[in-house]
C-alpha cells in the first residue's frame, strides 16, 4: 500500500502513531458517553438505568450530539485497534502462548478494579455493605453494580479467545474471502431492528435455542475482520480514506444521534432499550460511523505521536478502569441534583464532566505507574 501508513503486515516494532490517537480519544469518548448519561439516566445513580427520562428539550439534542453523534464509536475502535494489532497472530506463536500474554495483561487489572468497585464506595457511603456483599458473590459471573463499564471486558476477552481460531483463516483468506464475511456481518448488524420492529424470535431463534442463523458470523468478530481487511487489503490513497472516511462517519454519527433524539420525548419516562434503540455497537449505523472514523485517523501519516499522547495511550486502559471513581462525583458536581438546571449550561456540562475526569484519570494512572509492579493493576 503506497499510502497505508505500513499497515501490509511489515509494521515496524516501534508504536503506531494512529493508533496511539485512537486510544487517547476513544477513551475520553467513553467518558463523553458516561457524562452524557447524567442528562437522561432516570435512577439516583445519574446513570442510565433501565428507565431514562429528559428534563427538557436542551438535554434531549445535547446528549443526543455528544453521546449518539460524537462518542458512541468509541467501544468499536477499541475493538478494532485490538484486532488491527494482534491479527493475524505472529508466526510460531501458540495458542497457549497467546492467551498467556494478551490474558495476564488485562484480567489482573480487571479483578482488581472489580473488587475495588465492590468495596471502596463504602469509605464514602456510596454503598452498604449488603450490596458489597453481593456483588461480591456475583464477581465470578459478572461485573459489580457500581462498575456497569466493565461489561466491556467480557467481549473483549471473546475477541483474545477467538483470535487464535479465526487468524490462520485470515492469513490464507483473499479480499473477496474477507468481503463475503464482512457482507454476512453488515446483514447481521440488521438483527437488533428486526428484534425491535419485527420479531423478537428470529432464524432459528426460540425458547430452547437463543443462538440465530448468523450468530457465528455476528458481533464483534466482524470488527476483527473488517480490521484486518483495512490493513491488508484496502489499498485506498490518502484522499480517498479522508473522503470515504468523512462521508460514513457523518451519515451513520447523523442516524445514530437522529435515533435517539426521535424517541426521547422530554418529560416522558421511557425504557432506556427504546430510547437507545439504535445505539447498540453492533448495528448498521454504529458500524458505518465506526468505519470512517478509524479511516480518517489512518490519514494520520506522522510516524511518532507527541509524547503527551503516547503516554496517555499507555496509561488508557487503567484511565478506562478507574473512570467511574472520578466521573461520578464529577457529574454530581455540575448536576447538581437538577439535570434541567445545572451548574453550566448542559452543551458545557457534559464535556465539561468529561475533560474533567480524563484529566484526574491520567494523574491517578501516572501516579500509580511510578509503582513498582503497576501493571498488574493499571495494565
Amino acid at each position: 500500500m503506497n499510502n497505508q501508513l505500513t499497515l501490509n503486515g511489515k509494521q515496524s516494532a516501534g508504536r503506531i502513531a494512529f493508533i496511539d490517537y485512537i486510544r487517547v480519544i476513544a477513551c475520553f469518548l467513553v467518558m463523553l458517553v458516561h457524562a452524557s448519561e447524567n442528562f437522561y439516566g432516570a435512577d439516583s445513580s445519574g446513570l442510565a438505568g433501565n428507565m431514562s427520562m429528559l428534563a427538557n428539550e436542551a438535554n434531549r439534542f445535547w446528549v443526543a450530539f455528544y453521546d449518539g453523534f460524537v462518542a458512541r464509536t468509541c467501544v468499536p475502535l477499541f475493538m478494532i485497534v485490538s484486532a488491527f494489532l494482534l491479527v493475524p497472530m505472529k508466526n510460531g506463536v501458540t495458542m497457549g502462548e497467546f492467551y498467556r500474554k494478551r490474558f495476564t495483561r488485562i484480567l489482573p487489572p480487571m479483578l482488581v478494579f472489580m473488587v475495588l468497585y465492590t468495596f471502596l464506595p463504602l469509605l464514602w457511603g456510596g454503598m452498604q455493605w449488603e450490596q458489597s456483599l453481593a456483588d461480591l458473590k456475583r464477581l465470578p459471573f459478572n461485573f459489580p453494580s457500581m462498575a456497569g463499564h466493565l461489561w466491556f471486558m467480557y467481549p473483549l476477552i471473546s475477541l483474545y479467545l477467538i483470535i487464535p481460531v479465526v487468524s490462520p483463516w485470515l492469513e490464507r483468506a483473499s479480499a473477496k474471502d474477507e468481503r463475503i464475511f464482512l457482507g454476512i456481518f453488515i446483514v447481521s448488524t440488521f438483527i437488533p431492528w428486526i428484534h425491535r420492529f419485527i420479531t423478537p424470535e428470529l432464524w432459528g431463534e426460540c425458547f430452547w435455542n437463543g443462538f440465530t442463523m448468523l450468530w457465528y458470523c455476528s458481533g464483534y468478530l466482524g470488527y476483527l475482520v473488517m480490521a484486518h481487511y483495512i490493513r491488508f487489503h484496502l489499498d485506498w490513497d490518502k484522499a480517498k480514506r479522508l473522503r470515504v472516511g468523512a462521508l460514513c462517519f457523518l451519515v451513520g454519527a447523523a442516524f445514530t444521534g437522529w435515533s435517539f433524539y426521535l424517541k426521547g420525548v422530554p418529560g416522558q419516562l421511557i425504557e432506556t432499550p427504546e430510547l437507545e434503540w439504535s445505539w447498540a455497537f453492533c448495528t448498521p449505523n454504529v458500524l458505518l460511523a465506526s468505519f470512517g472514523a478509524f479511516l480518517l485517523f489512518t490519514c494520520i501519516t506522522r510516524k511518532e505521536a507527541p509524547a503527551i499522547v503516547t503516554g496517555l495511550s499507555k496509561l488508557s486502559f487503567g484511565m478506562y478502569l478507574m473512570h467511574m471513581f472520578f466521573l461520578g462525583p464529577i457529574a454530581k458536581v455540575f448536576v447538581a441534583g437538577n439535570a434541567a438546571q445545572p451548574l453550566i449550561p448542559v452543551w458545557a456540562a457534559i464535556p465539561v464532566i468529561a475533560a474533567l475526569s480524563f484529566i484526574c484519570c491520567a494523574i491517578a494512572s501516572w501516579l500509580i505507574s511510578k509503582i513498582p509492579g503497576s501493571k498488574w493493576v493499571i495494565g
